[in-house]
Parts: structure tokens; C-alpha cells; sequence
């Protein structure tokens, strides 16, 4: 489904009228090409006293091609940079009408050193000088530590502060630029995760506040071979893959180096079968994926799927994605109609993992990734079947992880928001449009969006990210 009012007004005479009568004009989100660079330009450091991350912050951007230019908040960074031999300069803020050769690409902000509420007035200085130096599409990275693992109450009080700047941040900044936060515990390993903050793989992420705990002992593989395919020799099941969100998945996991195994329900083969065939055709190594038709709702159908993974040597990635809605208000609704959504959106995540985990099919340092929806943190009118399913994908993230921790496995979800698909195609005109403009992109998601987050929570250097809810909504103003 094409947006048309986003195609008009980033025309020529679109823009024009827009100007003219004052209508909104969202941008045009810069999203991953491979013909394009992924990286590049400049990020623009500060931080508040006693940062931790600056050295690895160096490394990062060095590895992508960055220069780290330093504003007067960032003290140490330049000599630090200077004995790395990293590029680095001196920040200065822009007009509003720089040129887009001199705005910076990001606004990376250390405050893991900020102890208590009076030392947050440094994000008041770095960002009151650097919020307009930003491109379009460009990027706000907050960097804190989780605030449960402060011992100080103080501390754990301005580390929470954290969250309400970087989303206030992501409403103000507009023009494309998203804003989020990094919650870094001693020890972990954010290279994955900047990467993927820093990147227009995550055009459509914005406003959340992602934890990354130190990785358990002797996690495997903990650093892809290759970052333009971290997924490279992992074997991934994508349930719901024959269109849609979950179609999109499957690709964008296997142009990542996955091989990947579409599962969808009999009536759905014929579809399943053209877009694995797709995919395959896409795919540098050929013929490497698989479909696997099965009805997830059906007696034993996780024990045949999980023997049909067992066949194929094990599964490293498990998406579970496939979903259905039978919207009606409660007192309307038919008692199948809620306990076929349930069955299918919630307790069949549940079976299929349960299944996999026990005979050891999904293997050691695995990833399980859930998606939820927006509808199941903030609810929706004629959905109460839907958002209890789908904020039950969420406990289940959260009960879940500390049990798989001790395998190396990570259990994260998704909670996709307005993303333009056949579903929402049907939509009536004006709940559409809401859909549309009520974000901070003012414009609905692509599937893609969700499928690059998917890939980013399954790579390897996600090790210490687990437990988490990532929305990929734009910043939507529904919900927490």
C-alpha cells in the first residue's frame, strides 16, 4: 500500500503547497540499500561526567567509517582518539540553514557516568547545541546504564531520567531522525547494537530503550565473521512467511546469510512456495532455503515441526510470526473466535518452543523472537482477543529470558505498529491516515522495517540482549 500523501508532498509542487498552507511534510525515511553506504559522515560526542563507553565508541566508529567530532561536554575524548589514531575533530553547532555536508549523521550522548539528577543538566547542553546540526535520517543515541543494576538510588533515579529525554528528543527532532536509548550494563558488548542504531536499517525504530546486559560465560560466536551478513551458516524458522511481515523476515534474514525455513498453513502453500522461491533467487548461495507447510494450530504439529527441524541438523533462529485477528467488541464476539487468536497467536508460540527446547533442537546460544504489536501494550476497540494474545507474547519474553539465559538463548519480541500491508490496506480511509500521522515519522512502517529489526535481535552480537520489547512503530503516540 503506497502512501500518496507522502509521495505528494515531497514532490516539487507538493512541497510548495505544503509550504504554502502549512501541511505537515513528512520525510522520506532513508532506508538500508546495498548500492548505498550504509555508514559514513560524522557523530557528534557528548557526555556527561565520568563516561565509560568513550573507547569503545572510538573503535565502533572507526570500524564504520566515522569521525567522532568531539562538543565541549565530551572531555577526554580528543586526546583518547588521538592515542587510538581515530579521526576525530570539534564539534560546532550548525544554522538552521547549513548545507547537509556539514550536519552530522548522530548525536551520541554518554551518560553512563551520570550519578544523580543535578549532573543531567548535561544533556541540557549537548543536545540544546546539536539537535539542529542533525541530517535528515540521521540518528540520537543515548547511551546510560539500566537503572535496576545502579546500587544508588540516586543513580538508578537519573539513569531512568534517560528515557523520557531521548523520546521527547525523537518527537522534537522530526525530518526522519530517530532517537533512542542504550541501556549498557557493565561489561556488554554494543557493537551489534550500535551498528544497527546507526544505521538506516532501523529507519522505523525510535523512542525505545533497549538493555544489553554483559553476555553469559563463553557465549558462542560472539562476533560475526562478516557484518554485511552477521547470520551467515544459521538456520532460521520464519512461521507466518508466505507474505506479509513475515515474508519480509524471511528476506531480509536470509540476505543477511541465514538459511531459512518459511513455515504457513496448507492453503497458504502455493504463496509460501513463491516467496521461498524468491528468496532463493535472491540469495547468493542458491538453494538454501526451505518451506514447511503445517497448520501451528493442529494436534501434534509442534512435534512434526520440530522432528522436521531435527531432519535439517537443528535451528538457530526461531521467529515466531504467524498471527490472525477476528475483530469484534467483546460482547459480539463468538467464544471460537477468541480462543482460535489465542490458540494460534500465543499458546502456539508457546507449544512449538516447548517442543524445540526439549529435544534440544534449538541449539545452544539460539535466538526466539516473538512478534508482538502495539495493540498488545496499549489495547485497541474491538480487539480484546488480539491484545490479550499479543501482550501475552510479551510476558513470555520477559518470564522466558532468565530461564534460557543459562543456555545462551535469548528470547526478544517486536510490537510492530501502523506498517503498511494488505491488512492495513483494508483499513476505512480515516483510520488509516491516523494510523499514518499518529508518529513522530508521521508515516506508516514497511515491513522491511521489521523484518531488519528481527535480524538485528538474531545476530550473534545480540548475545546480551534478552527479555526486550522493541516497538517498531515510528514513535507511535499510542501507547507507553
Amino acid at each position: 500500500m503506497k502512501d500518496r500523501y507522502l509521495k505528494f508532498v515531497n514532490s516539487p509542487f507538493g512541497a510548495s503547497v505544503a509550504r504554502s498552507i502549512g501541511l505537515p511534510r513528512p520525510e522520506v525515511l532513508r532506508r538500508y540499500r546495498a548500492d548505498q553506504p550504509e555508514f559514513g559522515g560524522m557523530a557528534a560526542i557528548g557526555a556527561g561526567p565520568s563516561p565509560a563507553l568513550f573507547e569503545t565508541l572510538i573503535d565502533i566508529l572507526g570500524a564504520l567509517g566515522m569521525t567522532g567530532v568531539a562538543h565541549e561536554s565530551a572531555r577526554g575524548w580528543l586526546p583518547l582518539a588521538n592515542s587510538r589514531g581515530a579521526m576525530s575533530g570539534r564539534f560546532e553547532p550548525q544554522a538552521p540553514d547549513a548545507s547537509a555536508s556539514e550536519r552530522v549523521q548522530a548525536l551520541i550522548f554518554d551518560g553512563t557516568g551520570i550519578a544523580e539528577s543535578t549532573q543531567l543538566r548535561s544533556l541540557y547542553g549537548f543536545f540544546h547545541d546539536g539537535i539542529r546540526s542533525v541530517a535528515k535520517s540521521g540518528r540520537i543515541i543515548v547511551l546510560g546504564r539500566p537503572p535496576g543494576s545502579c546500587a544508588d538510588p540516586h543513580a538508578a533515579t537519573a539513569q531512568h531520567a534517560l528515557e523520557g529525554m531521548t523520546r521527547s528528543l525523537g518527537k522534537e527532532a522530526r525530518s526522519g531522525i530517530s532517537s533512542n536509548l542504550l541501556q549498557v550494563a557493565p561489561g556488554a558488548d554494543i557493537e551489534a547494537t550500535l551498528r544497527f542504531f546507526l544505521s538506516p536499517r532501523s529507519a522505523y525504530v525510535s523512542g525505545q530503550a533497549v538493555r544489553i546486559d554483559a553476555a553469559p560465560a563463553a557465549p558462542p560466536a560472539a562476533k560475526p565473521a562478516d557484518w554485511r551478513r552477521p547470520l551467515e551458516g544459521r538456520r532460521a524458522l520464519v512461521t507466518g512467511a508466505a507474505r506479509g511481515i513475515g515474508a519480509s523476515i524471511a528476506g531480509v534474514l536470509a540476505s543477511q546469510g541465514a538459511h531459512v525455513i518459511g513455515l504457513d498453513v496448507p492453503p497458504a502453500k502455493d504463496a509460501l512456495d513463491q516467496t521461498m522461491l524468491a528468496i532463493e533467487d535472491a540469495s547468493p548461495s542458491g538453494g538454501a532455503h526451505a518451506a514447511l507447510v503445517a497448520d501451528i494450530a493442529a494436534p501434534g504439529a509442534s512435534a512434526e515441526i520440530a522432528a522436521a527441524l531435527a531432519a535439517m541438523g537443528g535451528i538457530d533462529i526461531v521467529v515466531h510470526n504467524a498471527g490472525i485477528t477476528k475483530d469484534r467488541t467483546i460482547a459480539k464476539m463468538t467464544r471460537e473466535a477468541w480462543d482460535s487468536v489465542i490458540d494460534i497467536n500465543l499458546s502456539a508460540q508457546e507449544r512449538i518452543d516447548d517442543a524445540l527446547l526439549a529435544q534440544g533442537v534449538l541449539r545452544e546460544g539460539g535466538r526466539i523472537i516473538g512478534v508482538s504489536s502495539i495493540s498488545g501494550i496499549a489495547g485497541n476497540l474491538g480487539q480484546t482477543n488480539y491484545a490479550t494474545s499479543k501482550a501475552g507474547v510479551i510476558g513470555r519474553v520477559r518470564s522466558m529470558a532468565p530461564v534460557l539465559r543459562t543456555r545462551g538463548i535469548t528470547i526478544n519480541a517486536v510490537a510492530p505498529g501502523f506498517i503498511e500491508t494488505q491488512m492495513t490496506a483494508r483499513m476505512p480511509l480515516g483510520l488509516r491516515e491516523a494510523g499514518r500521522r499518529m508518529n513522530s515519522m508521521s508515516q506508516g512502517g514497511q515491513p522491511v522495517d521489521v523484518g531488519e529489526t528481527v535480524a538485528w535481535l538474531a545476530s550473534p552480537g545480540c548475545t546480551g540482549i534478552t527479555g526486550n520489547v522493541v516497538r517498531v512503530c515510528g514513535q507511535s503516540l499510542i501507547g507507553a
